[in-house]
């Protein structure tokens, strides 16, 4: 039988160790109300800061459980894990129960304890299980809060804001290789090392030990192709053949398990028909920078392509806490604009991003999908992001025409 109080015990000296360190506040998120009642769940990516930003939520004397702990691991028992708790901490009223997805059947224990009065913050980076299992038992009952690696404006924020564009600038081109996750940003680690491991954790932990995956090398494959062409356009036939993977239907179902776990994400081509939507193909973003800029194998950094995936992280962050919706538009020519945004069930903003716009070729060629996009869709608000420029333009294509304002990428991200 499991000594659940020495784990406890062992468990809260970590806490109250980890506790001591300096903590650099998430402006990305807003702060939950704990006192509404409501359980307070916190989704992302392995290794984001949803631990820590859950535990500097608390007050003095919560309680706090790590299912990450392999002790813990196939615990039939949660009532003694929790009376042990409950002898610790002297029955806390606020509980954190953290990686939670580890638990199977952990939202009926959850519900029942929330009903029975206590405050709870529970963490999770499986976004399937948590999101079928919050909708099935805990409908109206739980504040879903998405964490992801740091953005481009809380590292701005963490390293003193800049006061000059120039600087700014600097900054995002740093950005765009290091990225946001928080251990190497405070800690003098390998960055690229450091990935590695946390990509080949995420793969196992999350997707071929809960999943039973038979290929782990598939699985690998296909998030290498990811990390090697984020922010393009992919098709899963395509991807099949690439990644040496079975058929296009293992392809998608590989790509799912690595949005579940926040690895990347995907994102629509817009129609106004929902079966449009649904068969064409979609475009993918890893979840931070770093993933393409130092995995991907690529011979030579595609800064433009990893200014698009960080705009795509913003809005995606902005989808998911109910603000707004976006995809990309495509014509029959091929033409593209980068991403439509809706608002409240309207199209709101059309936005292209192009790192170096001062060539009159690339100029024309994205005013030209910009305006086309504007016409068809019926939006005058037409923006583009590139790394230098501001103002506003007016640009005519056959008797199509828009006024496009310019924003530099780095004044977008931190507005």
């Amino acid at each position: 039988m499991k000594n659940y109080r020495d784990i406890a015990l062992s468990q809260k000296a970590e806490l109250e160790e980890r506790l001591r360190r300096k903590y650099v506040e998430r402006t990305s998120v807003a702060t939950p109300n704990l006192k509404s009642g409501m359980i307070q769940v916190v989704m992302g990516p392995r290794r984001a800061g949803k631990s820590t930003f859950a535990e500097h939520l608390l007050a003095n004397g919560s309680g706090y459980v790590n299912f990450d702990d392999e002790r813990l691991s196939g615990i039939d028992d949660l009532d003694a894990l929790l009376a042990a708790v409950d002898d610790i901490y002297r029955k806390p009223k606020c509980l954190l129960l953290d990686e939670i997805q580890n638990v199977p059947r952990w939202e009926l224990w959850v519900n029942r304890l929330q009903r029975g009065g206590r405050r709870l913050v529970v963490t999770g980076s499986n976004a399937n299980l948590l999101g079928h299992e919050l909708a099935t038992h805990l409908t109206g009952r739980h504040h879903a809060i998405y964490l992801l690696p740091f953005s481009f404006s809380e590292v701005i924020a963490m390293k003193g804001a800049a006061a000059t564009s120039a600087e700014k600038a600097s900054l995002l081109e740093r950005y765009l290789d290091e990225g946001g996750y928080p251990e190497p940003l405070l800690l003098d680690i390998s960055r690229t090392e450091y990935l590695r491991d946390l990509v080949r954790a995420t793969l196992l932990k999350d997707i071929v030990r809960r999943y039973k995956a038979r290929s782990p090398g598939g699985i690998e494959d296909v998030a290498q192709y990811f990390f090697s062409n984020a922010a393009k356009e992919f098709s899963y036939r395509t991807l099949a053949v690439v990644a040496r993977v079975k058929s296009p239907v293992t392809a998608e179902k590989y790509t799912r398990y690595l949005c579940e776990a926040f690895m990347l994400f995907t994102v629509p081509r817009f129609s106004f028909k929902a079966r449009e939507r649904a068969t064409a193909n979609k475009k993918a973003y890893v979840v931070d920078p770093a993933l393409a800029a130092r995995l991907g194998l690529r011979p030579e950094r595609d800064t433009g392509r990893l200014a698009e995936n960080v705009v795509a992280t913003r809005l995606w962050q902005q989808q998911l806490a109910g603000e707004i919706e976006f995809g990309f538009w495509k014509n029959d020519a091929h033409e593209e604009v980068d991403f439509v945004v809706r608002e409240r069930g309207k199209i709101s903003r059309l936005i292209q991003v192009c790192w170096r716009i001062d060539s009159p070729t690339t100029r024309s060629r994205e005013y030209r999908a910009l305006v086309k996009a504007g016409n068809e869709l019926r939006c005058n608000n037409l923006l583009c992001l590139t790394a230098d420029e501001e103002g506003r333009d007016s640009f005519s294509w056959n008797g199509v025409s828009g006024n496009i304002r310019k924003q530099r990428i780095c004044d977008f991200l931190i507005g």
